[in-house]
């Protein structure tokens, strides 16, 4: 009973956009698996080239040998589905990455962390990939789709919309994590308001999709009476078998309890949501000491300051040494009670969906 997510020329048979999660928890392995669901399956950019011999010693060439790997041994598992890469701005190797991905012909380039104003440019006038800004605002959505136009005669193929409630690093100032004001309910509206001049001056829409605290079927349904054409969701599918960080680490997320979700901020000066360990009691308490960065990954990312190095911190939290790790999660992710296959996941999804359209009738918005 999902309704189909249609973003330019390609037809999505489940309107579901798994989140892209770095360092290494969205590889082949996840995506794939959520791309033969009939969905949209996406790797993390974000230090892909993790396991990589030369990781330190060869940052950009181990990343780049690396992103290109996952995405043909993506394709490799694929019967089905569309494959989307998420790269993030802050990214100091960010062009070497979306040229990787423009030359291996992935179907989308999602790109936050910072306002991918000049993303069009390495497509060179090329339609394909679709690329898909990240946002948080309905004014951050109006600047992206001008900035695009009046550069590159260009708009979004699509906007995907992250509110306070996502993992990870947040596009939110601290106090409106929690304000009623910012949040996903009251974004969406705004946001799709935001796009609809530029989609009916270029006579095509411009998909909106949701994401950050969608958890289950029956929130799906109501972002779509909303007026979204899709959802994206992160946290649900770190606890599935498919997903390609280590078991401790998906343990760390049935195990949290509410008042374990936690917001820090990051080397780079955003807030993040993290399931609080003993490796933030210690960062907290001031236990741990400013380091030698190795990488120079992030943009913005004052090591000499910081007390950790973040990239360190996820790689080892995905490897399963989760007391030394930073686990980035979603708010929801204390509800998670165990680990399913993806497609066990997507059907307990779809039984809720039409649960919810029995009961209100088929939706309203964009999605219907």
């Amino acid at each position: 009973m999902f309704p189909k997510l249609t973003i330019g020329d390609l037809e999505i048979e489940l309107p579901i956009i798994q989140g892209g999660m770095g360092i290494g928890v969205s590889l082949a392995g996840l995506a794939s698996a959520v791309a033969n669901e009939g969905g949209v399956g996406v790797l993390s950019a974000a230090g892909v080239g993790s396991e990589e011999s030369d990781f330190k010693s060869n940052y950009v060439e181990a990343n780049v040998r690396a992103m290109r790997h996952e995405i043909r041994l993506t394709r490799s598992k694929m019967k089905r589905g569309f494959l989307g890469v998420n790269i993030m701005v802050a990214l100091t190797n960010y062009a070497d990455l979306v040229n990787v991905c423009v030359e291996e012909g992935v179907d989308f380039i999602f790109s936050g962390a910072g306002l991918p104003l000049d993303l069009p440019a390495f497509l060179k006038g090329k339609t394909s990939p679709k690329i898909v800004p990240i946002v948080s605002s309905g004014r951050a959505a109006a600047i992206v789709c001008k900035k695009w136009l009046s550069r590159y005669d260009r708009l979004p193929d699509a906007v995907v919309l992250e509110g306070p409630m996502a993992g990870g690093h947040l596009g939110f100032k601290p106090e409106q994590i929690a304000d009623p004001a910012f949040k996903l309910e009251e974004l969406t509206p705004e946001v799709i308001e935001a796009v609809a001049p530029f989609a009916q001056a270029a006579g095509r829409p411009i998909p909106v999709i949701v994401a950050g605290g969608v958890y289950t079927g029956a929130d799906i349904r109501k972002y779509l009476d909303m007026g979204a054409a899709g959802v994206q969701m992160g946290t649900r599918f770190v606890a599935t078998h498919e997903c390609d960080a280590a078991l401790e680490f998906k343990q760390a997320y049935i195990n949290a309890r509410e008042e374990d979700m936690h917001i820090i901020k990051s080397p780079v000066g955003l807030p993040g949501r993290v399931i609080r360990n003993r490796f933030i009691e210690a960062m907290e308490e001031g236990r741990r000491s400013p380091f030698a960065c190795p990488f120079h990954c992030l943009r913005g990312c004052d090591f000499h300051k910081s007390p950790y190095c973040i990239t360190l911190a996820l790689i080892n939290a995905k490897r399963g040494n989760t007391v030394n790790g930073l686990i980035f999660a979603g708010h929801n992710a204390f509800r998670v009670t165990g680990v399913v296959s993806v497609h066990e996941l997507i059907c307990e999804l779809a039984d809720q969906y039409e649960a919810a359209c029995a009961e209100l009738g088929p939706p309203k918005g964009a999605g219907a």
